[in-house]
């Protein structure tokens, strides 16, 4: 791993679990492993442009997780009560810290560091837009797809934040349930049109 993307993982992990007012330079050179002069080396804007490498690093790779924990389940409705599920036992491990950096820094900054709001809408939009297409091949309709995006994304960052206030898992279990509802209600109000039932099984299959 390069040293500025070292450095930028360093700070995700300081941002999900104490945020950005919080996260000192020196903190985060210890963190990474790195002298303090190397992080303005390779970022010459210092800590919020460190930040903001952080959330679109973070942001990239969390997107990726959506296929690869649904994919492994044909029911899409079940698969996603199986995501709620497995944030719960990850954020549970981790003693509570929150899973999403993203979610983190944009309650703290919105209205104080305007550019890190727009770096967090910025990968907000690429993971709606994603999400969208992925929801789309697993025979959602465009608008719905769109509109279960926006639940999921929704539903597990309010989780993040009960489940680490209340210390408890019960949050995600409850919004999985519901989204799982919702996802199987559209799931059987749509057939399947032939061009759907290829992208789907073709999604299942790896062709």
């Amino acid at each position: 791993m390069d040293t500025d993307e070292r450095i930028a993982l360093a700070m995700a992990e300081l941002l999900r679990k104490q945020g950005y007012a919080a996260t000192g330079i020196n903190q985060l050179a210890r963190a990474a492993g790195a002298p303090t002069g190397s992080l303005y080396h390779h970022f010459k804007g210092g800590k919020r442009e460190i930040a903001a490498a952080a959330l679109r690093q973070t942001g990239a790779a969390y997107i990726q997780l959506l296929p690869l924990l649904l994919d492994a389940h044909d029911d899409l409705a079940a698969g996603i009560e199986a995501l709620f599920a497995q944030a719960a036992e990850d954020m549970r491990d981790t003693g509570w810290a929150n899973m999403c950096p993203v979610g983190t820094v944009t309650a703290e900054t919105a209205d104080t560091e305007p550019e890190l709001r727009e770096v967090a809408a910025e990968v907000m939009g690429t993971w709606v837009e994603a999400g969208s297409r992925y929801f789309t091949t697993r025979g959602l309709a465009e608008t719905d797809s769109r509109t279960v995006v926006f639940a999921v994304l929704s539903a597990l960052e309010g989780a993040f934040v009960l489940a680490r206030g209340l210390r408890s898992a019960e949050p995600f279990h409850a919004a999985g349930r519901t989204i799982k509802t919702y996802v199987a209600s559209l799931c059987t109000e749509q057939p399947k049109t032939p061009t759907r039932a290829r992208a789907q099984s073709g999604k299942r299959t790896g062709t």
